[in-house]
């Protein structure tokens, strides 16, 4: 919508303009685009439906809705674009029409393994099944404790067990009766003899109705009470006898043997059933192999360690809160880690990970310390992250964060390209050695999205080749989209939607005007409008704030615009103080007069969260000599790429123009005087011609007229960035110093669908104070600079140019 305006022309320095180049000033209408209140058809923001639809991102929408649709391999989403667009929002608002699909989610749960136990294994059920199976196993064992215990204590395993001990005990017993029978019957006896702390047999000869130690006996040789034949017999019967014990012995030992593999047949007999009953009735409720199979070595565990399900549970004593942790870390391979219970998720799971750090993401092993100051894990200290709870549903990243944090990004790739994820530990613990325990990969299925900056997106592109196997889809989000009624009407219910949602005042028609206006000056062409909507919803609240100390119920125009000038005014320090070395002469800036060789150009200060225009004196010197163009800023290593370009395109200009009938013969040294740090860009390269053509020629420069715009070779004026902020200011200069009617900018022609200028520049434009000329050429532009025709400077500027040339000539003959 445009405002009905008259077309007027500024009276501003048309007198010492030629006449033909009068039309090259722009009108009033062409240097802002106005939003009549009037045109919106709204008394106020009360008049207004709020709506939360996202606006002016149709190519993003696109991208995500074939990104998070597709089930295909790779295709998760790498969202880029400016902060503030929206990128977030939006996503969080299309993923809210995918928690409603019926996706199959699982539990995931880490269970011991009886084979690897530093392998724990890893199971997928689904939802409900986790935690079904964790209570099922906490059921099982507290019923193998109760029925096994009571099982052993019942009369009818106690007559059992009573009645193969006892067969083995007789047999035993009578083995052992028979052997001593048979050793007093060769005059010795068994006896108990101890050695040390242990009592062991051994059989002695029975002298004088006593049993005695053969060394004893020894010793009654020499007194005469026993024959050296006696005891030579009593030895060789002790070692018959001896072989014969180990014999015994060997076989009283194959006894016991017996008794064990009995007493473990009569327990397989009557405890297997008890547990294989309650086995196989977990096997008819999960289905999943590995659950079976776990299962099955759940069985035979129990069966391998029955002694530890023989004692009865011990009542827990009042007071005592670490019986049940002990016991239940007692039979810790029994139970059940449920990492992802989904039991009672009822939507697709979409977690949006503000803090990605390795753990966040992957998980972790942690740790716990024993009462001893030990330090233990276990498969129960498994601890899912982001990426396992996510599975099923969609993982929302900030991209730098991923990279800035170690080993994600490598981690996370890996992920994705395998479709499997390790948990495992990664920040190193002090003073803790590191966990052998390696839990199986677990099978995901998991929607990745990141946001980030294009460069991220660019390098990763570039630099990464799994980069572009996993993330196959890009949403590039717009920060601006076209100007037209169906987005002027979208402006007014997103602001609507800002004041109902942060219960703001009402704001009238011409405060709705003013943020669109302002949004179209955000964009920076009248044709396009921003799409950076966190900067009008905080113009808007600040608007409030501003109608608030008003004690006003309604926000006006005059609140909205005092919003967006204190936003400026809180970060254009270095603007003001760049302003007053200007004002003061620190900075040399002419803005009336005439000089040769000398004209302001036009310079873009960017320091992050402000930019602004400001004035740069630019001057050119020549003489004769061969040197060509002399860029002052490349020579002093301040010259960036694209201001070498400009400069070498000059020469190329010049040579075109003035070199077709003679040799150039020129050294043209050209600057940004009081520059002290880099330059770049080639929004000067028409200033930089105008200098060299002025001093040339000796024709004068306007000094109260600035100057922008690139140039090509066929010295066409081309467009630059920033043409609303280098005209304000260089404004801002002269009216610091005083408008005069004459001062003004000349600026590309392509550049006027650009134009939003500030409401006071527009307004000094219509004054008569200040003026705006797009030019299409360097003639134009020499006009309006100088006064004079176009043809008249190059004539005088060729003059000299053939001066220098003939010079040239006589100065080198002279040399031979």
């Amino acid at each position: 919508m445009k405002s009905k305006t008259k077309k007027s022309y500024p009276k501003s320095g048309s007198q010492s303009i030629p006449s033909g180049t009068n039309h090259l000033a722009l009108p009033i209408e062409a240097l802002r685009w106005q939003c009549d209140p009037a045109s919106l058809g709204v008394k106020s923001s009360d008049d207004i439906k709020p709506s939360r639809e996202i606006i002016g991102q149709e190519r993003a929408l696109r991208a995500l809705r074939v990104g998070l649709e597709m089930k295909h391999f790779g295709y998760n989403i790498f969202v880029t674009g400016i902060s503030g667009t929206g990128r977030t929002t939006t996503i969080k608002r299309l993923l809210s029409e995918f928690e409603d699909k019926n996706n199959e989610l699982k539990d995931h749960c880490y269970v011991y393994n009886f084979k690897n136990p530093d392998m724990p294994v890893s199971l997928q059920l689904p939802a409900g099944q986790g935690k079904s199976l964790k209570e099922d196993m906490v059921n099982l064992i507290d019923g193998f404790l109760r029925d096994i215990s009571a099982l052993y204590e019942s009369q009818r395993y106690q007559a059992a067990r009573k009645t193969v001990v006892q067969h083995f005990q007789d047999r035993q017993k009578a083995i052992l009766q028979d052997f001593e029978k048979r050793v007093k019957e060769q005059g010795f006896e068994l006896v108990q003899v101890q050695v040390g702390q242990l009592m062991r047999p051994d059989i002695v000869p029975v002298v004088g109705g006593n049993p005695t130690n053969i060394d004893q006996v020894e010793a009654l040789i020499e007194k005469g009470e026993v024959k050296k034949e006696d005891y030579e017999r009593m030895r060789s019967t002790q070692d018959v006898l001896e072989k014969q014990m180990a014999l015994v012995f060997r076989e009283l030992r194959n006894i016991e043997q017996r008794v064990q593999e009995s007493l473990g047949e009569l327990d397989e007999k009557h405890v297997m059933p008890v547990v294989t009953e309650a086995i196989e009735v977990l096997k008819a409720t999960y289905s999943h192999p590995k659950v079976l199979q776990y299962l099955e070595d759940v069985k035979e565990n129990v069966m391998d360690n029955l002694d530890r399900f023989r004692r009865a549970q011990q009542p827990a004593v009042v007071g005592d809160n670490n019986d049940g942790e002990e016991q239940q870390d007692e039979f810790v391979e029994f139970q059940v880690n449920v990492l992802v219970d989904n039991s009672e998720t009822e939507q697709t799971p979409i977690i949006v990970e503000t803090n990605p750090k390795y753990k966040n993401i992957f998980g972790t092993i942690e740790r716990v310390q024993e009462k001893g100051g030990i330090w233990r894990t276990d498969f129960t200290q498994i601890k899912a992250g982001s990426l396992l709870r996510a599975d099923g549903g969609y993982l929302v990243l900030n991209a730098l964060d991923v990279l800035m944090e170690p080993w994600v990004w490598q981690d996370l790739k890996r992920t994705l390209r395998t479709e499997k994820m390790e948990i495992h530990t990664y920040e190193q613990s002090f003073g803790l050695a590191p966990t052998g325990m390696k839990p199986q990969a677990i099978e995901l299925n998991v929607k990745v999205i990141m946001i980030g900056e294009s460069e991220i997106y660019h390098l990763l592109y570039s630099r990464d080749d799994d980069f572009k196997k996993i993330f196959k889809v890009r949403a590039d989000f717009d920060f601006e989209m076209s100007k037209n009624g169906d987005a002027v009407s979208k402006y007014l219910n997103f602001t609507k939607m800002v004041c109902d949602d942060e219960k703001l005042k009402s704001f009238d028609a011409s405060a709705l005007a003013k943020v669109v206006e302002f949004g179209v000056r955000l964009a920076g062409r009248q044709k396009k409008i921003s799409t950076r909507f966190n900067i009008i919803a905080d113009v808007v609240r600040e608007a409030n704030y501003w109608a608030t100390k008003d004690n006003l119920q309604r926000v006006e125009r005059r609140h909205v615009e005092r919003a967006v000038q204190e936003r400026i005014y809180r970060v254009n320090l270095i603007e003001e103080k760049i302003q007053e070395l200007i004002n003061d002469g620190t900075f040399m800036i002419d803005t009336d007069g005439s000089v040769v060789g000398q004209l302001n150009g036009l310079s873009v200060y960017d320091v992050g969260e402000h930019a602004f225009g400001k004035p740069s004196r630019i001057t050119a010197k020549t003489s004769l000599g061969r040197a060509g163009i002399i860029n002052i800023e490349r020579e002093a290593e301040l010259s960036g790429p694209t201001h070498n370009k400009g400069v070498a395109i000059i020469s190329g200009y010049l040579r075109s123009k003035f070199a077709q009938d003679k040799p150039l013969i020129v050294s043209a040294s050209i600057t940004f005087e009081q520059s002290y740090g880099g330059v770049d860009g080639d929004s000067a390269s028409s200033t930089e011609i105008y200098a060299i053509l002025s001093s040339l020629s000796g024709i004068p420069l306007r000094q109260d007229i600035a100057v922008t715009g690139s140039v090509n070779q066929k010295g066409e004026i081309q467009p630059i960035g920033g043409v609303n902020l280098k005209i304000e200011g260089f404004y801002d200069s002269c009216n610091a110093r005083g408008l005069t009617g004459k001062q003004g900018v000349l600026v590309p022609k392509q550049n006027v669908p650009d134009l939003m200028l500030r409401e006071d520049v527009v307004e000094a434009v219509k004054q008569g104070k200040f003026a705006v000329y797009a030019i299409a050429t360097i003639e134009e532009g020499v006009e309006i600079l100088t006064g004079t025709k176009a043809a008249t400077v190059f004539q005088r500027a060729d003059k000299q140019l053939q001066q220098y040339a003939s010079e040239w000539q006589r100065f080198e003959a002279g040399k031979g």
